[in-house]
């Protein structure tokens, strides 16, 4: 059986993004993929608060159809800050709220530069959720998806939809939801309630798996440790979920996670 991996958060930083996948061995030192018919997912976030979010992307497309024609498989999740980066070109000049929103968290004004059509035709197509070795895989550690749908096909046309559209309160909505975090913590915060398993628990039932998998909070906020000793995902929620979350742009080294068997 083919090994599946699954990468957090990129956050431009393609230099760091590509020394892990060496030493995962899922590209060769040319960075072409070298990981067989091996499954990798990108848990989304690829753009913002590092300097080469547009690289992040070109090396996932790229290697999207080297893996394919190898028998392997390389997806794509979508996050906020490629919702972020969307709104911000589809509404400049005409809701620049949005712009400057994007810039407010972390917005590279050079990754706006380079994006190009392409760019955008694939990060409108990237899924919101995805179901892979009964893991049910999310950007968010959130409960807003249910508010899209009650299927994973339901919820990644649904939200489709919203990237192709110009309702700047259906964007706008979007974008707040997906700010989202702490909802599967069992430990009370400013905000959130406990009973984070159980929020688990109802996601799973709703779209099926296991186990969640997701990214969007780096472990460190999450545990509180240094950024700096965080190099393998935190398993939490009575075993329900796992960050994958590295927290790269907080100086994390990072790490490239292997699904084990459930």
């Amino acid at each position: 059986m083919s090994s599946t991996y699954v990468i957090g958060d990129i956050h431009g930083y393609c230099s760091r993004l590509q020394s892990l996948l060496r030493d995962a061995a899922l590209i060769d030192d040319d960075d072409h993929w070298s990981g067989g018919d091996a499954t990798l997912c990108f848990i989304g976030d690829y753009f913002d608060r590092g300097p080469d979010g547009v690289g992040v992307v070109d090396l996932i497309m790229r290697l999207e159809k080297e893996a394919s024609a190898a028998g392997g498989r390389v997806y794509g999740l979508l996050g906020n800050h490629e919702v972020f980066i969307l709104a911000a070109r589809r509404f400049q000049g005409k809701y620049d709220n949005f712009y400057s929103d994007w810039l407010t968290y972390g917005g590279q004004r050079d990754d706006m530069a380079r994006l190009t059509d392409a760019h955008v035709a694939w990060l409108e197509r990237c899924p919101a959720m995805l179901q892979l070795e009964n893991r049910l895989l999310i950007h968010s550690d959130a409960m807003f998806y249910v508010n899209y749908g009650t299927t994973v096909e339901t919820v990644n046309k649904t939200i489709a939809n919203i990237l192709q559209s110009d309702s700047p309160l259906e964007w706008a909505r979007l974008s707040d939801a997906f700010i989202e975090r702490f909802t599967f913590q069992n430990r009370s915060r400013i905000g959130v309630k406990s009973g984070g398993t159980e929020r688990a628990r109802s996601l799973l039932l709703t779209f099926g798996g296991k186990q969640i998998i997701h990214g969007h909070t780096p472990i460190a906020v999450m545990t509180g440790k240094n950024p700096h000793t965080v190099n393998d995902a935190l398993v939490y929620a009575k075993g329900l979920c796992v960050d994958v979350d590295g927290g790269l742009y907080q100086g994390g080294p990072g790490f490239v996670y292997e699904l084990p068997e459930l």
